[in-house]
């Protein structure tokens, strides 16, 4: 599969994507530094432009305050979130929340609804919130869309999603345990309508058990492009 006019797209493992797009370069779930699966030299970078957060868990934000730090990217997050990562002197940050779209470097984001625990972490003993999970859809200059659908399960808006963004590539979770699993995404997809997904969420941990393969299979009578890409892999 290539994607539309210029748009590279990196899978760095679990739920964490580097995209470049009209010369801006874009970070989603940005976890690197104890990520078992992503590419060592594939972990820092010359720059960032943009930070999107779908949620607090640690394998989707774990390096968001370094990576904000050295680069000075401007940071999309539910509010929460953003409150937050302000607290941790991260700067250039946009608290949003779900149904919102706004433009930022060219590239117009809407958050969207994700199913999925209660984001949450624990510092010196006490639990601070940081918002509901979320995912989002990226429309790019020249009209591509992209929907990064975060960490959830299966849920019948999905099929609103799809009728009002009208997404081109599903960037969907399969590992099952922590969200859905093969059977659930091969449902998500047809909820979406989407041409083409790429799965992710999978395979980083043994508990994380859904496979490419077995997706493939429960989508085998859709019309629908799996995108097999391996962790550090580039579409473009």
């Amino acid at each position: 599969m290539k994607l539309n006019n210029g748009i590279r797209l990196t899978w760095l493992g679990q739920s964490t994507y580097l995209i470049e797009a009209d010369d801006k370069t874009i970070i989603i779930d940005p976890w690197l530094t104890n990520n078992p699966v992503c590419p060592d030299e594939l972990k820092t970078f010359e720059s960032i432009d943009v930070m999107l957060i779908t949620h607090g868990h640690a394998d989707h934000m774990e390096d968001a305050v370094p990576i904000a730090r050295e680069h000075s990217p401007t940071v999309v997050a539910i509010i929460e979130t953003a409150k937050y990562l302000e607290s941790k002197g991260v700067e250039n940050t946009i608290g949003m929340n779900k149904g919102g779209t706004l433009t930022v470097e060219g590239v117009k984001a809407t958050m969207v609804t994700a199913n999925h625990s209660n984001s949450a972490i624990e510092e010196d003993g006490s639990i601070i919130y940081l918002g509901e999970p979320a995912g989002f859809v990226l429309e790019f200059g020249n009209g591509y869309k992209i929907y990064h659908a975060g960490d959830t399960n299966v849920f019948g808006d999905m099929q609103l999603i799809g009728e009002i963004y009208q997404p081109d590539l599903a960037l969907l979770p399969i590992g099952d345990h922590f969200t859905m699993g093969p059977r659930e995404a091969a449902y998500a997809t047809k909820l979406l309508g989407i041409p083409a997904v790429h799965p992710n969420h999978y395979g980083t941990f043994p508990v994380l058990t859904g496979t490419v393969e077995a997706f493939r299979k429960l989508t085998a009578s859709q019309d629908i492009e799996i995108v097999d890409l391996e962790v550090g892999g580039t579409l473009e």
